[in-house]
């Protein structure tokens, strides 16, 4: 029992570290996060898991490290899914590249709390009643369907209803100013738009987790490995989005892969009881789909995408709140025509 509190500990205080250090010194001044900064800190985290998988291999044996590796690869490829979105949730808002790292730290601070609570509900459901995770298997399955089935909507940001719902309730600057998320106008608090930004972002990971975390309950129950393969994708999802960004409408047949990822992960959970799939199995089957629809993705789309096709791609996929883009739709089409709708104040 003290080993166990003390690896939670443990963990705990190091990615609290982690954090101070990153927004103490990384993310003291506003900066636009440059594509080699990126693929540096997108390095560095993944060194860091890496070495954490080794501690787990050797401390508590293979079953556990596969189980680990497993799970940081399915949650760090299903975090590509939010990079989609959050490129979609930035460009809509013209959020300014200075600003959005900010926004970044404080949403993947809330994912971390979010999920380490659907971690510990989500393990005593299952230690609890077993017949759940059928429940959890079908929920994956319909997901991954609901996914493959998205993969070419465009959603209607302005009829989002999480972004509808906080502009009737708050009062709102009419612009951004600069980093504040709240700002005083004459002896009245109010609230920016990049404070809508991170609600919503907040909100995608919340919405995304629900799928995630079963996802890895498919391979072990363990909650440490559960939390800690959750961690350490969540802390590499930032660089990850910089590293991505320019590049993200390439990558269209990575939503089949991922969509994949959790048909085969919800069906896994399905057969527990009749076949129990092995670790290194689940986790070869993952690195398959989610390689092979990226090679497969900048093969197919190299020297094809034009700036106006790249624009369109990058707008495609589900955003948790919004209905898909109709013929008719209001939403703006275009970066600038964002900007427009955010600096007259009504988009905000």
């Amino acid at each position: 029992m003290d080993q166990i509190v003390l690896m939670w500990a443990g963990f705990a205080v190091f990615v609290g570290v982690l954090l101070a250090f990153d927004l103490g010194v990384f993310s003291k001044k506003s900066h636009v996060i440059s594509g080699r900064e990126a693929l540096m800190r997108c390095a560095a985290y993944s060194t860091l898991a890496m070495i954490f998988a080794a501690g787990v291999f050797h401390f508590q044996g293979s079953e556990k490290g596969l189980e680990f590796l497993t799970g940081y690869l399915i949650e760090y490829s299903l975090s590509v899914d939010n990079i989609f979105v959050i490129a979609l949730i930035f460009t809509h808002f013209a959020v300014p590249p200075q600003y959005q790292h900010r926004v970044l730290f404080w949403g993947i601070l809330g994912a971390l709390v979010m999920r380490g609570v659907l971690i510990v509900a989500g393990t005593a459901l299952i230690q609890e009643f077993h017949w759940i995770i059928y429940i959890f298997g079908a929920f994956l399955i319909f997901s991954g369907i609901k996914m493959l089935m998205s993969v070419d909507d465009e959603p209607d940001m302005e009829n989002n209803r999480i972004v509808k719902f906080v502009r009737s309730r708050f009062r709102m600057t009419d612009g951004y100013e600069g980093q504040n998320f709240f700002v005083m106008r004459d002896g009245v608090r109010m609230m920016t738009p990049l404070f809508l930004v991170l609600i919503l972002i907040e909100f995608t990971d919340l919405v995304f987790a629900v799928d995630s975390i079963p996802a890895v309950f498919s391979v072990t129950t363990d909650p440490f490995i559960v939390w800690t393969s959750n961690v350490f994708a969540i802390l590499g999802l930032r660089a990850l989005y910089f590293a991505l960004a320019s590049i993200i409408h390439r990558f269209h047949y990575l939503k089949y892969g991922l969509s994949l990822v959790l048909v085969v992960v919800g069906a896994k959970m399905m057969m527990v009881d009749i076949y129990k799939m092995p670790t290194a199995l689940a986790l070869g089957i993952t690195a398959f789909l989610v390689g092979g629809s990226i090679v497969f993705s900048m093969l197919k789309t190299r020297g094809e995408a034009t700036p106006e096709a790249a624009d369109g791609e990058a707008r495609r996929w589900w955003v948790p709140g919004s209905p898909a883009k109709g013929a008719g739709g209001s939403t703006p089409s275009s970066s600038s025509e964002a900007a427009a709708v955010s600096s007259d104040g009504k988009g905000q």
